[in-house]
């Protein structure tokens, strides 16, 4: 006859452990302790086993199994057994399945991912995505266990993000995820990419440039810059821009050893630039004299622009462009120039001079698309790019002393 709570209840221990069947091979065992533990009785190729369910305590304290609950304990159990499989060996493998979700959260796994990648990133690159990681989705699912992230738990990260005005942002922390679960499948640590069901949700930003500066702002710029009152640190960043015109990031985090006075050149190491290629950026006679000038200023220290209140970190990425705001280059009401359009400046009077684009895009560190002519080396056209260099200083240099803009000499270098 089946068991009844009442039953249960009043049955109290005695000298010998007592066993009150139930129904199904489910039994209670009454100890003598007075302790009243679920049984389940089976067999697998003969043998008889018992499964261990949990303890009967008559209240709702922590961990009590109900007659109720004993019996779907039972035949979930029955199950099992029909298909060969031990109910505690099933029981076993989901806690240390359990175990191991609890150990692997998100942030666990991302940052296993960013480990994995970054031999690969620049350095800049792998701030992003540690930065935005850290503040816009580590607070918020970087705990959970990565199989218990869901799109929903995705989808309000990304509008939280987009609502604040970064749609660009928004874009690359659904693709930083989607990465970072892709890598949880591959390690057999999560069973899909919840990230991917987001695809279409951000809008992706139309991109502006930034034009480039005609022949008069520029001579209005060099001008404006010789008389800038801010740090003398941030003038000869943004003069050192414009005669070289690499990347800002390229120039923000330039380091010490990268220049080579004697040769005149300033050698880019392969990890901080954007196409991962070693670049050499021939140094004219004026670049030169900024750097020397730089040196007595930041020559002890590790960067050629620190970071004035962290002065462990490079110059900033907003420095540059807060000073052309103040030049009233950027901003609202300017012509809308920021710091990056130093290259398509550049790049727009050089072809107009007639150089040879090939010459032109090596100096810009472009990616050579056609395969067949990407056998570039870091110093192809470097004399060409050296005379280059030197002409496109000498004119921004008749600039700076207020005479009259000169064009640069028409060549077919």
């Amino acid at each position: 006859m089946p068991l009844t709570d009442a039953k249960i209840r009043n049955t109290k221990p005695a000298e010998n452990p007592l066993k009150l069947a139930d129904s199904g091979g489910l039994y209670l065992e009454v100890r003598p302790s007075g302790a009243k533990l679920w049984r389940y009785r089976y067999r697998i190729a003969g043998k008889e086993n018992v499964f261990a369910i949990g303890e009967y305590f008559g209240d709702k304290r922590a961990g009590h199994v109900s007659l109720d609950d004993a019996r779907r304990e039972r035949d979930q159990a029955r199950l099992l057994v029909k298909q060969g499989v031990h109910p505690a060996h099933h029981r076993q493998t989901q806690r240390m399945a359990q175990l191991a979700d609890a150990s692997n959260t998100f942030e666990g796994v991302a940052r296993e991912w960013i480990g994995k990648k970054k031999a690969g990133w620049t350095l800049y690159y792998t701030r992003q995505v540690e930065r935005f990681l850290e503040t816009d989705v580590f607070p918020y699912i970087g705990k959970l266990p990565i199989r218990s992230v869901t799109a929903a738990h995705l989808l309000e990260i990304v509008r939280r993000v987009e609502g604040r005005g970064a749609e660009t942002v928004a874009l690359l922390v659904r693709q930083w995820c989607s990465a970072i679960f892709r890598y949880a499948v591959a390690t057999l640590r999560a069973d899909g990419d919840p990230a991917a069901a987001l695809r279409g949700a951000i809008t992706r930003p139309k991109v502006v440039h930034s034009k480039p500066l005609s022949r008069e702002q520029l001579a209005g710029f060099v001008k404006a810059l010789d008389g800038y009152a801010g740090y003398r640190t941030t003038v000869i960043a943004l003069r050192l821009k414009l005669l070289t015109f690499v990347r800002t990031i390229e120039l923000r985090a330039a380091e010490w050893p990268e220049i080579d006075f004697d040769r005149a050149e300033w050698r880019i190491p392969a990890g901080r630039m954007k196409m991962r290629e070693a670049h050499i950026v021939p140094l004219s006679r004026q670049a030169i004299e900024l750097l020397r000038e730089l040196h007595t200023l930041t020559g002890g220290q590790r960067w050629l622009f620190p970071n004035y209140r962290r002065p462990t970190t490079c110059m900033t990425a907003t420095t540059l462009n807060r000073a052309l705001e103040r030049m009233g280059f950027n901003g609202k009401g300017s012509i809308g120039f920021a710091a990056h359009g130093f290259r398509s400046t550049a790049s727009t009077m050089l072809n107009e001079a007639g150089y040879r684009p090939d010459v032109i895009e090596r100096q810009l560190a472009h990616k050579e698309r056609n395969k067949t002519r990407a056998s570039y080396n870091q110093a192809e056209y470097l004399d060409q790019r050296r005379a280059m260099m030197q002409q496109w200083a000498d004119m921004t240099d008749s600039m700076a002393k207020g005479g009259k803009v000169t064009p640069i000499r028409r060549t077919v270098a």
